[in-house]
């Protein structure tokens, strides 16, 4: 049987949009965040760029060190992220 994800679970992510650019993100709803990218409901930079692709995916206890990790990650370059990615 599969663990429920709890309600405190944050999630840091880098989804590929169709043109091959990387866009980082987090939330507490790794699976619902997809599914608005890909409808044009999330972020403005991915809309139009869909569908998008989930690359990476980290789980984290609280909202604070998701969003520390997305800052991180939206410094580092093309070259940094794919690295990073493919770790």
């Amino acid at each position: 049987m599969a663990k429920q994800a709890s309600k405190n679970d944050c999630w840091t992510y880098i989804v590929q949009c169709k043109y091959g650019t990387y866009y980082a993100g987090w939330t507490n709803d790794l699976r619902k965040r997809i599914v608005a990218h890909n409808n044009g409901t999330g972020a403005k930079y991915l809309r139009g760029k869909g569908p998008v692709k989930l690359v990476y995916k980290k789980k984290f206890s609280t909202s604070k060190k998701a969003q520390a990790q997305e800052r991180s990650i939206k410094k580092m370059t093309r070259k940094q992220k794919e690295a990073f990615i493919d770790e």
